[in-house]
C-alpha cells in the first residue's frame, strides 16, 4: 500500500499536478471568505457573554436581502449571489456552533478581547460583503469549465486546521453553479 501511494505521489510530482496554479480571481475570494469566516469566533464570543443562540434568522434574511438588491450592480444574478452568501452565513455558523461547543466542555471560552456585535463586527462583515460581490463578480467572470476542480485544489493548498478547511467547503459549496 505505501508503494503504490509513493508511486502515486511521484507520478503526480512528475505531472506537475501537484501544485497547480490558482486562478487568481479564486484566490481573492478565497482570501475574501477567509477573511469572513476570521470572524467567526468574535462572533461566537459575543453570543457565548451573552447566551444568544448562533441562528439568527431574521439578521440573516436581512444580509440575504441586501446582497440581492446589490448583486446587479456587480453584474451578477441577484439569486447566485443571495445563495453564494447563503454558503457563507452557513459556514460562519458552523464554525460558531464549533467553537461554543468546545467551550462548553471546556467549561469556558478563551479570554481573549471582546468586540461588540453592532457597532465593531457587523460594520466589517458589511464591508467584507461588497469585497465579496466584488470579487465573486471577477470570478465568474474568469469561469471555467474545470471550477468544480480548480476550487477543491485551490482549497487543499490552503493553510489552516481541519475545522477551517471544513468551514471553507461548506461556503463555497455552491461557487461553481
Amino acid at each position: 500500500m505505501r508503494l503504490a501511494s509513493f508511486a502515486l505521489c511521484c507520478a503526480l510530482a512528475l505531472t506537475g499536478c501537484s501544485a497547480e496554479p490558482v486562478d487568481p480571481a479564486l484566490s481573492r475570494l478565497l482570501d475574501n471568505i477567509e477573511r469572513r469566516l476570521a470572524i467567526a469566533e468574535a462572533v461566537a464570543l459575543h453570543k457565548w457573554d451573552r447566551q444568544q443562540p448562533v441562528q439568527a434568522t431574521a439578521r440573516e434574511q436581512s444580509v440575504l436581502d441586501a446582497v440581492r438588491r446589490s448583486a446587479p450592480a456587480h453584474q451578477l444574478n441577484a439569486e447566485h449571489a443571495e445563495a453564494f452568501f447563503a454558503d457563507q452565513m452557513e459556514a460562519n455558523k458552523l464554525l460558531q456552533y464549533a467553537l461554543l461547543s468546545q467551550w462548553r466542555l471546556d467549561g469556558e471560552a478563551p479570554d481573549l478581547p471582546r468586540q461588540d456585535l453592532q457597532s465593531k463586527i457587523r460594520p466589517r462583515l458589511d464591508v467584507l460583503q461588497d469585497d465579496l460581490l466584488r470579487n465573486l463578480a471577477r470570478f465568474r467572470q474568469s469561469g471555467s469549465a474545470l471550477c468544480p476542480e480548480q476550487v477543491a485544489v485551490a482549497l487543499r493548498q490552503r493553510e489552516g486546521d481541519f475545522l477551517h478547511y471544513l468551514a471553507m467547503i461548506r461556503a463555497t459549496g455552491q461557487l461553481c453553479e
